[in-house]
């Protein structure tokens, strides 16, 4: 049977979230993979310099802060 698509990507399967919230590190780090390029559009974001040019960067503790939601979101989610 073919996966499941949303504009184009494949949809995470219901049984890594599940895994994830019994405890497996593994299926984890395969959901913040999952989000990883929505993490980081999110915390994108355009620094400028002394002179005004603009510098884009990855707001490190935004997307630390995000990751630590998501996976507290999902331990914490009743199944």
């Amino acid at each position: 049977m073919k996966q499941p698509t949303f504009n184009g990507r494949e949809l995470l399967p219901l049984s890594v979230i599940e895994t994830a919230h019994a405890g497996d590190a593994e299926a984890m780090e395969q959901v913040l993979r999952y989000y990883e390029g929505y993490i980081f559009k999110l915390c994108t974001r355009t620094l400028y310099d002394e002179d005004g040019y603009p510098h884009v960067c990855v707001d490190e503790y935004m997307k630390r802060r995000l990751e630590i939601k998501l996976i507290h979101s999902i331990v914490k989610q009743e199944i």
